[in-house]
């Protein structure tokens, strides 16, 4: 019983310390979107490559401050690989959707696909290098 509360508050953890980090990361993003609108209308493919590489290159920041787990290994290993980019695809749409019924211009991060390619990046350059 013990193992099981454990494993789910590291999950509860986990998820919670990705949410605010991918928040954070939005405020950023909605900044820096404003300023290279232009570069990120250009194309859906041209935006999903800067997204994954800019996940790519916050994950391995993130290895600077933060060089082991975040939560202690579980039987599940590797599942923050899905969890962590579904939910944030998933808050990102919403926030784009907010913004749009609000008549406000969304830009193409707040999307559920860019939104999970970033946190999929930022995930998968942790879960390579953190062990």
């Amino acid at each position: 019983m013990e193992d099981l509360l454990a494993f789910l508050f590291e999950a509860i953890a986990e998820v919670v310390f990705q949410l605010l980090g991918e928040l954070l990361l939005e405020l950023l993003f909605r900044i820096i979107g404003k300023s290279f609108s232009a570069m990120f209308d250009s194309g859906r493919v041209f935006a999903a490559a800067v997204v994954l590489l800019l996940g790519a290159l916050i994950g391995a920041g993130s290895l600077v401050f933060f060089p082991h787990p975040l939560v202690h290994p579980s039987r599940l290993h590797g599942i923050s690989l899905l969890v962590s980019p579904l939910i944030t695809g998933l808050v990102m749409s919403q926030v784009g959707r907010v913004l749009r019924s609000q008549g406000k211009k969304s830009i193409q991060i707040e999307s559920f696909a860019l939104g999970f390619a970033f946190a999929f990046a930022m995930a998968l350059v942790r879960f390579v290098f953190v062990r």
